[in-house]
């Protein structure tokens, strides 16, 4: 069974830090893409970032470059099959709910989203 589990989500003030893990599981890690979603109170789901199995590329929305870095954990026995998301000098509008992702095929997985609140 697919599981995508976020964790690090909370509330922070203008300009803080929050580190954003996704825990994998139930599926090969290491030959999937992963992303970062998130959706905003009452708006569509946005697209953060993504980052590559195999050569590890990443991409960021022009929204977050410069301030989010999207990493992975590979562990070769599965033991730490995780994607990060580090957010600094957060904005009001970065509040959301993220919201780890992969596709198979035609098939999307989520994990249960985090919430991230930017707010003083």
């Amino acid at each position: 069974e697919v599981q995508l589990v976020e964790s690090g989500g909370g509330l922070v003030q203008p300009g803080g830090s929050l580190r954003l893990s996704c825990a994998a599981s139930g599926f090969t890690f290491s030959s999937y893409a992963m992303s970062w979603v998130r959706q905003a109170p009452g708006k569509g789901i946005d697209w953060v970032s993504a980052i590559n199995s195999g050569d590890g590329a990443t991409y960021l929305a022009d929204s977050v470059k410069g301030r989010f870095t999207i990493s992975r954990d590979d562990a070769r026995d599965g033991s730490k099959n995780t994607v990060y998301l580090q957010m600094n000098s957060l904005k009001s509008e970065d509040t959301a709910v993220y919201y780890c992702n992969y596709r198979q095929g035609y098939q999307d997985y989520w994990g249960q989203g985090t919430q991230v609140t930017v707010s003083s």
